[in-house]
């Protein structure tokens, strides 16, 4: 493997705010994982890293990661696609669930910043 190859450099933060459940972060997982059919994306879901200590609620968040190298135009192509997604899910959510669904923040990031 060439240096650098494989690694994950740059990615995409996918926040839902504090009115979601473990069950919407689990759902919206799902399905971004469904919308993302690209080899070099993964979606993690982690701790929020904004959350302090003792905080109720969910406070998870998920990324999806790209790995390789000169990513920069797929973080841009798969950014707008995520948005789409997301947008879709909620749209799907207020069908199936009673309530408005969570607001969600997507946004590029620099895995440095982890």
């Amino acid at each position: 493997m060439a240096e650098g190859e494989g690694v994950a450099d740059q990615g995409i933060r996918v926040r839902l705010d504090e009115s979601a459940s473990r069950i919407d972060v689990s759902a919206l997982k799902e399905w971004l994982e469904r919308e993302t059919l690209q080899e070099n994306v993964r979606v993690i879901e982690r701790p929020r890293g904004d959350v302090p200590d003792g905080h109720m609620g969910v406070g998870m968040e998920l990324w999806l990661v790209v790995a390789g190298s000169g990513t920069t135009v797929v973080v841009d192509r798969l950014l707008d696609q995520i948005i789409r997604a997301v947008r879709a899910w909620r749209d799907n959510r207020r069908e199936v669930e009673s309530g408005e669904p969570p607001r969600v923040r997507v946004e590029p990031v620099d895995l440095d910043e982890r």
